[in-house]
């Protein structure tokens, strides 16, 4: 499925449909630049503000919406902290400088896959929902130290029919926004079924779990 590109005056929006996790958060954000429910072209970075543009594309937390500054404004940059939101119900939202799966030149915005069923793993395509996943957007606490340095490329490596391995600087965050560990080195279950989501447990083995990977 190709990427579209709508090019305006000041910004181009770039959209890739198989990121995409239907936050709405563009259609909410403003409904004339991103059109809802039309047939042909429904983006139209013009109808506001390229300021305004590209806070409803950094809201989207799936890096499905990607833009580029054509009016000597710099594009998106990595974040000062590199964190992954753990979505109540839903996949895991990183922001950071990542690669996955060694594959560079990631956006700075992705969600993955934690429960299991995404027909597009590592990436969440919303299975979530279908499958009735459930699991918490809070989980516990866990002591931990501040980092020295909390940003820098984060390496999310898929193990084959196991975890993913998240090596790098990495505040892990709940739904509401609290710093619930912060961590170098992790492994996040995306099997769906470990008794101590996010993390890894090892239930993968247990269950059969089965995806491409390392």
């Amino acid at each position: 499925m190709p990427i579209e590109t709508a090019r305006g005056q000041r910004i181009t929006i770039h959209f890739d449909a198989r990121r995409c996790v239907h936050s709405r958060n563009c259609v909410l954000g403003n409904p004339k630049v991103f059109v809802p429910n039309v047939e042909g072209e429904w983006l139209h970075p013009d109808a506001a503000s390229a300021a305004e543009v590209e806070a409803i594309v950094r809201s989207c937390p799936s890096g499905a919406l990607t833009f580029e500054r054509i009016d000597d404004v710099a594009d998106e940059h990595a974040p000062e902290v590199n964190t992954v939101h753990v979505r109540e119900n839903g996949p895991l939202a990183f922001h950071a400088d990542c690669t996955i799966a060694g594959q560079p030149r990631q956006p700075y915005r992705v969600t993955l896959c934690r429960c299991g069923q995404s027909r597009h793993k590592p990436f969440c395509d919303t299975r979530h929902k279908e499958v009735g996943f459930t699991a918490t957007g809070e989980p516990a606490e866990k002591p931990s130290e501040a980092l020295a340095v909390r940003n820098g490329t984060l390496s999310i490596e898929p193990q084959k029919d196991g975890p993913l391995k998240v090596v790098g600087n990495l505040e892990v965050v709940s739904g509401t926004g609290r710093t619930v560990n912060r961590v170098t080195e992790t492994f996040f279950c995306r099997c769906g079924q470990s008794a101590n989501k996010p993390y890894c447990d090892g239930s993968h083995r247990k269950v059969g779990f089965q995806a491409e990977g390392a």
